[in-house]
């Protein structure tokens, strides 16, 4: 559903957690059973449950490589309100979008139960109870792998309608029972439907496609992303919320949406058909067409600087023939180019406030440099020792006839030095 294919993983479990190994990965330590106890008419909250109560077994798989595991919390180090530590995110942590890495999830086991009379009972398992159960639900977890979404070229995970579905499986399989001679019993794993309130994004599309922006043809990873990433103050956010937002329609609540990016990648594969999306920066910086394009689009010695808009649509024009002959698709063609163009009238920029700048100092200098040889013709002009205006003008590095209007201004202004 990515446009992308990618290798899925096998659901296993980690090695060292097996009877075979003697669980040498895992060493399970639950409180004895005097601390654990729920008193349920102790006047004071921190006399209603034992210093046991926060112990925590729990399942861990790693969705982006099938790895199942188990372990347990230490309950002695368990303070008021704390939450127990985990090795990775509950699944309503993780909510239902995009998976962050690592993919790791938990599902905290339940140990208490209450009998016909109101009594709470708890119940920890042995290593090879939760081997077991493992073992069990390795075929759930290989319907969650495999029915992730991997995007993109990192193969980044994002929940599915399926996977969802498959968790949920996975969580009911994790609910234990008790026989009449108090031996464990999961229940048999199930396979559910999908409900119809979970609704995968590509599947939206196809039903609305009058809604869909002809723009995430050529859109960038990045572009996509953020168009996946999408939140609003209220409502449905991601894909549906951001296509339905500007059209003005509203979505019946009470529906989750699962694979945005994935639904936009392969729009913009399906669009792409044959040929493979490339961002414009990076087909002219590493492929071979990309720069022999790039350098004969371009006159030598010329500056996109100096390209108007009409210009830089010719260009992109013929970047995207000579992509076509490549077998690829340009994405972010005209961001990439009017950014060039920025860039480089930025550096132009540069150059004219350096050299503003300079030109501001070498003004005040000459300023300096005037007020000082004046002073010092004014000297040379009061001795009267009879050189002429030519000659005085020589050293002054001026002209004959600025001498003598200084000369005439000094003969009207004896007193001092003439403006």
């Amino acid at each position: 559903m990515s446009g992308t294919e990618h290798r899925k993983p096998t659901a296993h479990v980690v090695v060292g957690y097996t009877p075979e190994e003697g669980f040498v990965a895992v060493q399970l330590n639950p409180p004895p059973a005097e601390y654990v106890w729920h008193d349920r008419q102790a006047e004071h909250r921190q006399e209603r449950f034992g210093p046991g109560n926060g112990y925590q077994q729990w399942l861990a798989v790693d969705l982006s490589t099938g790895a199942v595991w188990f372990g347990d919390s230490d309950w002695r180090t368990q303070e008021d309100g704390s939450a127990a530590e985990l090795p990775g995110r509950r699944r309503c942590e993780a909510g239902d979008g995009a998976l962050p890495s690592p993919a790791v999830l938990v599902h905290p086991l339940t140990h208490s139960a209450t009998d016909g009379q109101g009594t709470s009972t708890w119940r920890f398992f042995t290593a090879e109870e939760l081997y077991a159960l493992a073992g069990r639900l390795l075929p759930t977890v290989q319907r969650v792998v495999d029915s992730l979404h991997r995007v993109g070229p990192a193969a980044d995970l994002e929940w599915s309608a399926e996977a969802a579905t498959a968790w949920a499986d996975l969580e009911q399989a994790c609910r234990y029972t008790s026989d009449a001679t108090g031996a464990v019993t999961w229940p048999e794993p199930r396979t559910s439907r999908v409900r119809a309130t979970r609704v995968e994004v590509a599947d939206f599309l196809a039903r609305n496609p009058e809604l869909c922006d002809p723009s995430w043809s050529t859109a960038t990873d990045a572009e996509l992303d953020a168009y996946a990433a999408y939140e609003p103050a209220s409502g449905y956010g991601g894909v549906p919320g951001r296509m339905c937002a500007p059209a003005n329609v509203r979505i019946e609540e009470g529906y989750t949406f699962y694979g945005h990016r994935a639904a936009l990648y392969a729009y913009r594969a399906a669009a792409c058909g044959d040929r493979t999306p490339v961002e414009a920066g990076t087909w002219f910086s590493t492929s071979e067409a990309g720069r022999a394009s790039w350098e004969a689009a371009r006159v030598m010695g010329a500056s996109l600087a100096d390209a108007p808009d009409c210009v830089l649509g010719h260009l992109a024009d013929t970047f995207r023939s000579a992509a076509e002959n490549d077998g690829v698709v340009l994405t972010g063609l005209n961001d990439h180019l009017w950014k060039q163009r920025a860039e480089e009238r930025a550096a132009v920029d540069e150059t004219l406030a350096a050299t503003g700048e300079e030109l501001a100092r070498l003004e005040e200098m000459v300023k300096e440099l005037r007020r000082a040889r004046n002073t010092v013709l004014t000297r040379v002009l009061n001795w009267t020792d009879g050189r002429d205006d030519e000659e005085i003008a020589r050293l002054a590095a001026t002209s004959p006839t600025a001498v003598a209007q200084w000369r005439e201004r000094l003969t009207a202004n004896p007193g001092g030095q003439p403006e």
